[in-house]
């Protein structure tokens, strides 16, 4: 396994960032780790790279102890860290070649030429970092997490803050990057992940609460399906979950209505006479296709 996840605990004071959490991922595997802010995923990530200890538990890289074997573990991770450190008042080839002397990496000169090309900074790589858009600042950001040809990659948020031109742009080169290299990549965006990841792993509250496929997640969402519904007035959450075959009823905004159901089943004949039984008019009527969002959302949901 590139990285393998035993049990570890990690605590802040009272606070415990991680709980007993264990996972691991094999060679080759680009993963999604996803959760919600403040549900111990930079922990993980930082314990990974030997940038914090555990408290208890144990945590390998390449079969490599992050305890006892942190510079054997260092050389074979690549890490982006959320807000990319960067060097602005350097130019982007003189920066490279810096990181590169760092590893120890003996032709530099050919090693950023590698790096420059292989994540597009080619027209770029005269200009000083603070000159670059952030776009390209995550590419810099990308190429000296891979310039000592690392086996696993850790991402956390790589595409943060980019317009949408800029998002397309680096999560198609890390979706290349991920041919060659183990990747555990963080984000808060569920289109990246089904996009990019074979796996998915969701925490919260520092605890694994979903390990499996993408496809397999989505698939489970589907079971249940939902229904935005809109009245000309107010109506109570407990009258919708009456109606045949609604499971949860959730309020959107105004006098609108999310309606999660059984996927065997059409409720919208049983909508539009629950609203002729109470006088109600229907304004709108809307199926929403569920996915990975809303698993997540089911799963991270304040005491589920």
């Amino acid at each position: 396994m590139s990285i393998s996840i035993s049990n570890i605990t990690k605590t802040y004071g009272t606070q415990k960032a991680l709980d007993d959490v264990s996972f691991s991922v094999g060679s080759g595997e680009v993963v999604g780790f996803l959760g919600p802010n403040g549900a111990g995923k930079s922990t993980m990530m930082k314990i990974i790279t030997c940038f914090l200890p555990p408290n208890a538990g144990k945590a390998t890289v390449c079969g490599f102890d992050t305890a006892t074997d942190s510079l054997k573990v260092r050389r074979n991770v690549g890490y982006l860290p959320e807000h990319n450190p960067l060097y602005l008042d350097l130019y982007v080839k003189e920066y490279l070649d810096f990181v590169a002397g760092l590893h120890g990496l003996k032709d530099r000169t050919a090693r950023v030429r590698t790096m420059i090309e292989k994540v597009g900074l080619g027209p770029e790589q005269h200009k000083r970092i603070g000159a670059l858009s952030k776009g390209y600042r995550q590419r810099v950001g990308l190429a000296q997490a891979m310039i000592h040809d690392p086996q696993v990659l850790i991402l956390d948020e790589p595409t943060s803050g980019l317009d949408p031109n800029q998002l397309v742009e680096v999560r198609a080169l890390i979706k290349e990057i991920g041919k060659e290299r183990t990747v555990l990549l963080s984000t808060h965006i569920m289109q990246e992940v089904e996009a990019i990841c074979d796996r998915v792993i969701i925490i919260d509250h520092g605890k694994v609460v979903a390990d499996d496929k993408a496809s397999t997640l989505r698939s489970g969402a589907q079971q249940r399906e939902g229904l935005e519904v809109e009245f000309d007035r107010d109506v109570h959450a407990n009258l919708l979950l009456n109606i045949p075959g609604v499971l949860q009823a959730q309020r959107k905004q105004g006098h609108a209505w999310i309606l999660a159901h059984d996927a065997a089943r059409d409720v919208r004949p049983a909508v539009f006479q629950f609203a002729v039984e109470n006088g109600l008019q229907v304004l709108g009527l809307q199926k929403i296709e569920r996915g990975l969002e809303e698993v997540f959302k089911e799963l991270t949901r304040s005491g589920n």
